[in-house]
């Protein structure tokens, strides 16, 4: 599972040029998923993000947590976190999990992230959308489960 965190001043997300959901300030995350991803490495994902302390303070040191500054995450599943484009000019997805299961995942990380006590709002699932965000800092993390559970 690959998650990368933007830290937002404003984020928003449109489907079909509506407006489908915002957030004032938090992290706006691109969340993608792999073949062996599971329910465990969500709740590992959910619960490192919500810890991490990748927000500046007031002496402008990277040092707090979300729930520490009041922010709020805007989900936005993306399939192409795990795109290829070693051999030829196409990417390939064969790295990407696909079907029912992808869309669970999601819906689950989510959830888990509610649990930790953070206001998650979401895009939709399998839509073409308009991602817009003030990445604030630019202060953007990669979070990869390969890196951070894989002994």
């Amino acid at each position: 599972m690959k998650v990368i965190a933007q830290i937002s001043r404003l984020a928003s997300v449109d489907v079909k040029n509506e407006k489908h959901a915002q957030i004032p300030f938090g992290l706006t995350l691109l969340v993608g998923f792999t073949l062996s991803d599971n329910k465990e490495i969500c709740a590992l994902m959910a619960h490192k993000i919500a810890h991490s302390r990748i927000f500046e303070d007031e002496n402008h040191k990277i040092n707090l947590a979300i729930k520490e500054v009041g922010g709020e995450i805007l989900s936005i599943s993306q399939f192409t976190l795990y795109a290829s484009l070693k051999e030829g000019r196409r990417p390939s997805f064969t790295l990407a999990k696909k079907g029912v299961e992808v869309e669970e995942l999601y819906l689950y990380f989510n959830e888990c992230l509610k649990n930790e006590g953070l206001i998650v709002k979401t895009g939709v699932f399998g839509a073409n959308m308009d991602v817009k965000l003030i990445n604030q800092g630019p202060l953007t993390f990669i979070f990869d489960s390969k890196e951070l559970f894989d002994k």
